[in-house]
């Protein structure tokens, strides 16, 4: 399905408006103070995002325009519960969302059934790590969330991985600008250490010639084992981004090493 090109729910897709960073957070403000008109234009500048990410899902012999339908309450939910004053991109915080809705719907709806009390236990988890998220601004740990929840961890984890689908490392989940970003670029290593890294004077002579940037982004990422969220929450510009710095530095330093 290309997203220049579509009619899906009785709408030409390639009519669809662009929603700029600037604007967005402009129509995030009036949001939070009330303004329905914001909210609508909101929605409406966001309907290529939703776009983006049903196409992971394509393929299951859903409908699209279900799917599509589907996307847009998890972009509605991003919506309300999108804190203003997190330093991140409101496309960084949806898509998550937006993929947790489309999940839950090819669950609800698969025909492999898991049992109702599975379900619930692992609603009742998402809800409660949602709001241990909210509280301390940090991913919570199994434990947290089962201590919150009076449950033994081991009943969370099973329900948890219950009703999640596999999927690959290398899997797409967003292309911003034209760079695609992977569910590895999510995930921290914690593996990673100085050890595994500074075994010889041939790494620290690549990362000298590195720019100030990319030897931060490189530390951060492979000294310190930081998503590529994190390193671009911290520096200060967008994952697409970080991603592009990341594998030109590498590739500047393979010269060297």
């Amino acid at each position: 399905m290309a997203l220049n090109k579509v009619d899906i729910c009785g709408m030409d897709t390639s009519k669809l408006p662009m929603m700029t960073h600037k604007r967005s957070r402009e129509l995030l403000v009036r949001i939070k103070e009330g303004d329905t008109g914001a909210r609508e234009e909101f929605i409406q500048g966001n309907l290529r995002l939703v776009l983006s990410v049903i196409q992971r899902f394509s393929g299951r012999g859903e409908q699209m325009d279900d799917l599509f339908q589907v996307g847009c309450i998890g972009l509605i939910k991003a919506i309300d519960n999108f804190n203003l004053a997190l330093d991140v991109r409101f496309s960084t915080y949806a898509v998550p969302m937006i993929i947790g809705e489309l999940r839950r719907y090819l669950r609800d709806n698969t025909a492999m059934r898991v049992s109702r009390s599975l379900r619930d236990t692992a609603y009742k988890a998402l809800q409660m790590r949602n709001k241990l998220m909210e509280e301390n601004a940090r991913e919570p740990s199994i434990g947290e969330i089962a201590k919150a929840l009076e449950m033994k961890e081991e009943d969370v984890v099973f329900a948890l991985d219950a009703i999640q689908d596999p999927i690959s490392l290398f899997e797409p989940i967003y292309h911003d600008d034209g760079d695609a970003i992977y569910v590895m670029d999510q995930v921290r290593d914690e593996r990673s250490s100085d050890d595994l890294w500074l075994d010889g004077i041939a790494i620290e002579g690549g990362l000298d010639k590195l720019g100030e940037r990319e030897r931060r982004i490189i530390e951060l990422r492979f000294f310190h084992g930081r998503t590529q969220m994190e390193v671009a929450s911290e520096i200060g510009i967008s994952q697409a981004q970080v991603s592009r710095l990341e594998k030109s530095a590498l590739k500047h330093m393979r010269k060297y090493v």
